[in-house]
């Protein structure tokens, strides 16, 4: 007998908790260098045409599958794949919903944690005396044990900073679903946005640079959306597009359904699935796009902002906004505001990287969320050390590319055929209408069934035959770096590894009887 399933407590605190794990630091540092690298307002073509095609179907399907599940108990990718379809073999094609979102986590925690650090600095005014991005850059690789510390006072900073914020996301998570991750959104998302807006009315009423009259708010904003069409003819500005959704919605990880597993039968999951990527979209489009890149523009102007774009985003946040703080009033202030925000940004998401791993190991394994906890946060905890320790051999890069680049997009490619083919696109069609306050149009059974698989597919293609001398490591020239890379990747086959023992252990024990689905 499998012990009661939790609930969240209120419509509200599962569209807050989605939007969380959605809204996080890719919102206010991925975004805002998408669009400037690729064409401006022209990236929003491919930008919308990929929401629309894969990430509103995609959302549509994994809120769906989550509360079927959840029914008879299951909220993981393994449990739900193995339930629409009866069949063994499925429950294997569900490990990418394990293994994408506990990669993320790993490296993930760790840039959450220097964010949080970042925020003390700010408040504290450790970098305010700093006023050129080359001793800012220093400054922060010596936060991050990359040099030996010359500014920053010699202290083991981002060991604190990381464990305060491995503590905090476990502790929260430790509490469950109403009493942990609920509460969390439900406090931390106005937080968030309150922030966010208190910094976006800064940012406008920034006056002209004194020595450049056109470098202006307003000549930002062109900045960053004057289209240049051009560049829709280059297939990579269509892949950037696609993955900036997969990166921003939280699409095909396991996340979305895990976290909708948890939802009463008669929750309404079209209209939340909506509410919850319309927020995620209010907040990057409208907030992230019109913090960082016209702040930017004016103190560096056109040609110095599009240099620090090219530079990276954690250049970008770490170096070029801390400049930019310590030329204004209240600087110490604004640059708290800042980091603040991206540490809210990131806790409400990696508390839901971490959760779909714990609801497996507790509907399919069998464990209490005590000791499901001990495990996966034991396991963090090993492998985010090592990453901080090996930052400078790219190891960091490697678990970013592959769980949170490359297979994100091959978890949400099997979960549309899963949800489309196996679970059946009329059947989910159905059962997304089930309870709901509207009614998604039928159109949607074609498009969950032929063309956004379709368009994934097209995509992956492209994106591997782009990407093979990494994939195959030929552009990697230093043997420490290749020896690091080779150790990554090796780790990376270890964890899926075990992940499909616990899999198959899970599966021995599974009796669908005649709960499963009938596509």
């Amino acid at each position: 007998m499998k012990p009661t399933r939790e609930n969240w407590s209120s419509r509200i605190g599962i569209i807050m908790a989605v939007s969380g794990s959605a809204i996080g630091l890719g919102n206010f540092l991925r975004f805002p260098t998408q669009v400037v690298e690729n064409g401006g307002g022209a990236f929003m073509i491919p930008y919308f045409t990929a929401f629309l095609l894969l990430g509103i179907p995609l959302s549509f399907a994994e809120w769906t599958l989550g509360r079927y599940g959840g029914q008879y108990g299951y909220g993981s990718t393994p449990g739900v794949f193995h339930l629409i379809s009866g069949k063994q073999w499925a429950k294997y094609l569900g490990i990418f919903g394990l293994f994408v979102p506990l990669v993320i986590s790993f490296y993930y925690l760790l840039i959450e944690s220097w964010c949080l650090a970042y925020a003390f600095f700010s408040i504290m005014g450790m970098y305010r005396s700093i006023s050129n991005t080359a001793d800012l850059k220093d400054f922060l690789q010596e936060f991050q044990n990359l040099v030996p510390p010359e500014q920053l006072p010699n202290f083991p900073w981002q060991l604190v900073f990381f464990f305060i914020t491995f503590f905090v996301n476990y502790w929260i998570v430790s509490r469950g679903i109403s009493a942990g991750i609920e509460k969390l959104s439900r406090f931390g998302m106005p937080i968030l946005f309150l922030l966010a807006l208190v910094l976006l009315v800064r940012v406008f009423t920034l006056p002209a640079h004194p020595n450049a009259p056109d470098q202006t708010v307003m000549n930002g904003l062109g900045f960053l959306w004057n289209p240049d069409f051009s560049k829709l003819s280059d297939v990579n500005v269509w892949l950037a597009a696609a993955g900036q959704i997969f990166f921003t919605l939280s699409v095909g990880m396991g996340a979305i359904l895990a976290y909708s597993s948890y939802l009463k039968k008669e929750d309404d999951v079209a209209h939340s699935a909506l509410s919850a990527a319309s927020t995620n979209e209010f907040a990057e489009v409208i907030l992230g796009a019109s913090i960082m890149i016209p702040a930017t523009f004016v103190f560096l102007g056109a040609i110095g902002a599009a240099e620090v774009v090219k530079s990276g985003s954690f250049n970008l946040g770490f170096v070029i906004m801390p400049m930019i703080f310590n030329q204004l009033p209240l600087g110490n202030f604004i640059g708290f505001t800042w980091f603040a925000l991206l540490f809210l940004a990131g806790i409400t998401s990696s508390v839901s990287l971490i959760q779909p791993i714990l609801t497996f190991l507790q509907d399919e394994i069998g464990l209490n969320r005590k000791k499901a906890i001990l495990i996966v946060g034991s396991i963090t905890l090993v492998v985010s050390f090592t990453l901080k320790r090996t930052l400078a051999l790219g190891t960091l890069d490697q678990f970013d590319f592959w769980g949170g680049t490359f297979l994100p997009v091959v978890s949400g490619f099997i979960m549309v055929i899963m949800f489309g083919w196996v679970f059946g696109a009329k059947e989910g069609w159905e059962e997304l209408n089930r309870a709901s306050k509207i009614q998604v149009p039928k159109l949607f059974v074609l498009i969950i069934q032929y063309i956004t698989p379709l368009y994934l597919g097209i995509m992956l293609f492209l994106w591997i035959k782009k990407n093979i001398p990494t994939i195959v490591m030929d552009d990697i020239v230093d043997l420490q770096v290749w020896k690091a890379t080779l150790i990554a990747r090796g780790g990376l086959i270890v964890l899926g590894i075990i992940l499909v023992i616990l899999i198959y252990i899970a599966g021995k024990n599974y009796t669908p009887k005649t709960k499963q689905h009938k596509g």
